[in-house]
């Protein structure tokens, strides 16, 4: 236990600190380049995104699963990676004038061309950071990570005051795949001491494959929006959806990260003590719903008045996707957990199958919503999430005791937390508005003061053992655990 709250504290230090430092320093840049240079790059992101999928293929997942791993592994799954990373730029490199094409922006065939590059350059740091994750070594992580954005974003702000556009974007993409390299390797030095073992990579693709298939597909319905968006309408409008999307997407995949990068490897050593590992994930999946579910909250109830003061007026077309985006991404973290479940157990055919019926689901979602615009997309992702609950837990039922009803029951008392701090903290913010100011800032700061204070009060009430719990990992008080 001391362990793996020693992992989760850096972790969070880890995902926490280097989210908080790209989302502020997003914000000064979106502020510094406009809707248009976040578009851009926004139509490349579906390209760059499957290139990275591919050049791992899996093999991190399944190497972490495997408890009898050997040198040989790692050294195969190190070579498999830098060569589809090479070979996955030079499809793009040859493609980027046809996606410039597509998109009717001639600037994209170099913008392309040089984004690229970080797939490359990222194909050196899979098996370092897969490795470090078997140690459940977060610190060297952290530490390699904090460094890496904080100069990144040094680059991309010095850009940007220079006139470089949209090139600021690129150059922070670049710069911190560089350095997070090379920072892995001076405080975790690894080289491969093997050469390719054809054993070890039919062993880890057999498992991996399947993640490799359905990782690209939700990679492709990830981004599918930017694709169609872009298509359709013009690179502003990408660049709003693209902020909304990151704004609401950011705190719930950073909390979902800390928490799965944990629980993944902790859990596959522990998967065959069954009363156990299911408490344990029955604890995990409600504390992460009581982390996330008042954030994305909050920031659907405060997407106006935050985007005025954050970014400016230009950027006010994002507040209502943002609204319903932070809504629909609530539960990004009990889909998470729900898959993890299966790839434990190594059922990642079924973990395909998931996700095969799931972009299903979407597909038809946008051949109803495409013609009614792009608030009526999002929409369409608010409803699919909460469709795909269902669809996950149910599966997920099938290979433990955590059934739908038996989550449901675990989630509700966080749910109830929510949406009451959430109505009494709408209406007080409405009576404001209507009776005192208009004021953005003061809109703001009432639901940045408000809403935590009635969240607290009735979470320390309502559900007792997770705000213990909470307690217990960040001051490390000494409290009587239940699992609820």
């Amino acid at each position: 236990m001391k362990s793996s709250t020693n992992a989760l504290k850096w972790s969070a230090i880890e995902r926490l600190a280097t989210q908080a430092i790209q989302l502020i320093v997003m914000l000064f840049l979106a502020r510094l380049l406009g809707p248009s240079a976040f578009g851009l790059v926004g139509m490349l992101a579906v390209f760059i995104a499957i290139s990275q999928v591919f050049t791992d293929s899996g093999l991190t997942a399944a190497l972490i699963r495997y408890t009898e791993r050997k040198e040989a592994d790692f050294s195969t799954a190190f070579y498999f990676n830098i060569f589809v990373g090479l070979f996955c730029y030079l499809i793009l490199f040859f493609a980027a004038p046809s996606v410039a094409k597509f998109y009717e922006q001639p600037e994209l065939v170099n913008l392309m061309r040089v984004l690229a590059l970080t797939i490359v350059i990222n194909s050196f740091a899979i098996v370092q950071r897969a490795k470090l994750t078997i140690d459940m070594d977060f610190k060297s992580q952290a530490k390699a990570s904090l460094l890496s954005v904080v100069i990144s974003s040094g680059v991309a702000l010095y850009m940007a005051e220079l006139d470089y556009g949209v090139w600021a974007l690129v150059g922070q993409a670049l710069s911190n795949a560089l350095l997070l390299v090379i920072l892995l390797n001076v405080f975790h030095p690894w080289l491969p001491k093997t050469g390719f073992s054809k054993n070890s990579f039919n062993y880890l693709f057999g498992f991996g494959s399947k993640l490799l298939t359905a990782s690209l597909i939700d990679t492709v319905f990830k981004n599918i929006y930017q694709i169609i968006i872009g298509k359709q309408f013009s690179a502003t409008q990408v660049g709003l959806f693209t902020q909304a999307n990151q704004l609401s997407l950011m705190p719930a995949m950073t909390m979902t990260t800390v928490i799965q990068r944990v629980t993944y490897p902790m859990l596959s050593n522990i998967q065959n003590d069954v009363n156990k590992f299911e408490d344990t994930y029955l604890l995990t999946l409600r504390l992460a719903a009581l982390v996330v579910f008042p954030l994305m909250a909050g920031l659907s109830i405060s997407a106006e008045p935050f985007i005025n003061v954050v970014l400016g007026a230009k950027w006010l077309p994002a507040a209502e996707l943002l609204t319903i985006l932070s809504l629909a991404f609530m539960l990004y973290p009990i889909h998470a957990i729900n898959l993890n479940l299966l790839k434990v157990k190594g059922r990642s055919d079924i973990f395909l199958k998931l996700e095969i019926i799931k972009k299903s689901l979407i597909t038809v979602m946008l051949v109803i919503t495409i013609p009614l615009g792009v608030k009526a997309m999002c929409i369409g992702l608010l409803i699919h999430s909460f469709i795909a609950f269902f669809i996950n837990s149910f599966y997920t039922g099938q290979f433990s005791r955590l059934k739908t009803t038996k989550q449901l029951v675990a989630l509700l008392p966080i749910w109830g937390c929510v949406i009451f701090s959430g109505l009494l903290t709408y209406i007080l913010f409405w009576y404001v508005a209507t009776n005192y100011t208009s004021n953005p800032a003061v809109h703001l700061a009432i639901n940045l003061t408000v809403m935590p204070l009635i969240y607290i009060s009735l979470i320390r009430w309502t559900v007792n053992d997770l705000y213990k719990q909470i307690l217990h990992v960040i001051f490390r008080k000494k409290v009587e655990l239940k699992n609820g």
